[in-house]
């Protein structure tokens, strides 16, 4: 009998604690965050870190679209270049490189525009102007260089600044420490760190992806140069 009671006992305390699991567990729901909540709590160093990646963006898609037109070719471009400087037509010649808006046909023009001259002479202008080209093609790469480095920075920057705040408020709380007070400078700490490691790594990854693309135009660049100091070289019919 007294076992049945005891059983009967735990049924109806495990029936009392029901309700308070439910009100826990809904608290523990309502308690949950979002990106953007967790951003608010990472404190001032997350706008210089929002700055950063909105920017390196900004740029990345930028200098993709440049990157992408001064790949495009027009495989009759040199062919053409090589009948009209074989007929003398040195006119028509410069006007197809004004017309096609790529690097190679900007470096051509200037060798055309050379003729004459020393074939060292043409050379040393050819590549010059695709140094000029390239320069032009990089504009924007140390940002999201910077980016890529500078982002994990200000994430350890936050680290130290979250956990100086939680030291600092954990001492002034003397033998009254809660967890809900040192939760401030921990939430800074760690949300910072990992929005810096974060927007440092789509850094890293865009920079490597623009430097490929950019070393695939100079290769093109440097094949064009070629076959046009080989059609100086060759005899005309």
């Amino acid at each position: 009998m007294s076992i049945l009671l005891t059983i009967q006992d735990g049924v109806a305390q495990a029936i009392q604690t029901m309700p308070e699991l439910s009100q826990v567990a809904s608290e523990s729901q309502e308690a949950s965050l979002n990106v953007f909540d967790l951003a608010l709590k990472g404190g001032w160093i997350m706008i210089p870190i929002a700055v950063l990646l909105f920017v390196s963006i900004a740029v990345f898609i930028e200098r993709v679209m440049v990157i992408k037109k001064a790949a495009k070719e027009d495989t009759s471009f040199m062919n053409r270049i090589k009948d009209y400087i074989h007929e003398g037509k040195i006119d028509a010649a410069l006007n197809l490189c004004k017309s096609t808006n790529t690097p190679y046909a900007r470096m051509t023009e200037k060798g055309i525009s050379r003729l004459g001259r020393p074939m060292n002479d043409i050379l040393v202008a050819v590549e010059n102007v695709g140094n000029i080209e390239v320069a032009k093609l990089e504009k924007g790469f140390s940002l999201v260089a910077t980016t890529a480095a500078g982002a994990p920075m200000l994430g350890f920057l936050g680290t130290v600044t979250g956990m100086i705040k939680a030291f600092f408020d954990m001492a002034n709380a003397g033998s009254n420490v809660d967890i809900s007070l040192l939760s401030s400078g921990i939430y800074e700490a760690l949300v910072t760190t990992v929005a810096g490691l974060i927007v440092g790594i789509i850094a890293l990854f865009a920079y490597n992806y623009l430097v490929a693309e950019l070393n695939g135009v100079i290769n093109k660049m440097e094949t064009r140069s070629m076959e046009f100091m080989d059609l100086l070289n060759e005899p005309s019919n």
